[in-house]
């Protein structure tokens, strides 16, 4: 491959058969990760180790300064919950696909979490920070604005039936809000099939 100032030459070649290994997806494993914190016990993640190239790998180091205990080795990332989860403030400009589900563990924390430096989510597949928010607070979660971010204030969610507002990271942060509150109903339960098709199952598999 010769690399131009306006154009990349590719000579002729062939393919060959070699076998690759894939790290599960850091996105999607922030969600049994979310369990342990919000349920108690410990969630198990194999493959997801320090090494990970993914940036929302690092949300288990969010979870860890909340409370969570987190070991990671050759195989894989353990979080456990064994006492109280407590708030923090968050700058999570990096891992911003995670806000929903930071948000709900919040919910479940003793002490405000405050969570900036991502105003730009706003232009996501939702109105990451406003739909959020306004879904929080039917189901009696403090949820409040920022212009950067939210503030999630303690308290006990009651049930409701909440919108995706076709989001699929919505849904699936929603999906925790019942595991750890109860009667919680998801509308458009199918939007998460944009990343995880099978989702629901693995949920009720960790009830």
């Amino acid at each position: 491959i010769e690399l131009g100032d306006r154009i990349i030459s590719v000579p002729a070649g062939s393919y060959r058969a070699r076998s690759y290994a894939i790290e599960p997806d850091a996105s999607s494993a922030s969600y049994p990760l979310a369990v342990a914190a919000i349920c108690g016990g410990a969630v198990r993640v194999e493959g997801l180790t320090e090494r990970s190239v993914q940036g929302d790998a690092s949300f288990c180091r969010v979870l860890e300064r909340m409370g969570c205990e987190v070991l990671q080795d050759e195989r894989g990332t353990i979080v456990r919950r064994t006492s109280p989860l407590r708030g923090i403030g968050v700058d999570m400009a990096d891992i911003s696909d995670l806000v929903p589900t930071m948000a709900v563990v919040a919910a479940f924390a003793e002490g405000t979490t405050e969570i900036h430096g991502v105003g730009f989510i706003r232009a996501k597949e939702s109105d990451r920070i406003g739909d959020l928010c306004t879904e929080l607070r039917k189901a009696g979660v403090g949820a409040e604005e920022r212009p950067d971010g939210l503030v999630i204030h303690p308290g006990s969610a009651r049930p409701a039936t909440l919108r995706t507002h076709h989001d699929h990271r919505l849904a699936m942060a929603f999906a925790l809000l019942g595991l750890g509150a109860g009667d919680i109903i998801v509308e458009d339960p199918d939007v998460v099939t944009k990343s995880w098709p099978g989702f629901w199952d693995a949920m009720e598999a960790m009830r």
